[in-house]
């Protein structure tokens, strides 16, 4: 959720990648901390939302708002493409 907030906050021409962004940077962070037994500076411990609570972070709207909804399934689909080519670059199916 405060993935899709962060996307809110922000024109519609960069949310997408963003998003990927805040994906790619949330698992950096992640194998950072599984390494170091720390959160890494910019990124968090390693979760999503660590990632996304380093930027604004604009008041929830609710689901009432379809902008925010949009946003919502923004991160849930990015987060099964990533998910998706990481098994099949790992081999996994």
């Amino acid at each position: 959720m405060t993935a899709a907030l962060v996307l809110l906050g922000v024109p519609d021409e960069t949310r997408q990648s963003l998003c990927r962004r805040m994906i790619v940077e949330a698992h950096a962070a992640h194998r950072y901390f599984r390494r170091f037994g720390r959160s890494h500076a910019l990124w968090g411990d390693g979760s999503l939302m660590s990632c996304a609570l380093k930027r604004t972070v604009p008041p929830e709207p609710g689901f009432s708002d379809s902008q925010y909804c949009g946003c919502m399934e923004m991160v849930l689909h990015e987060l099964s493409t990533w998910r998706t080519a990481r098994q099949v670059t790992h081999g996994r199916s």
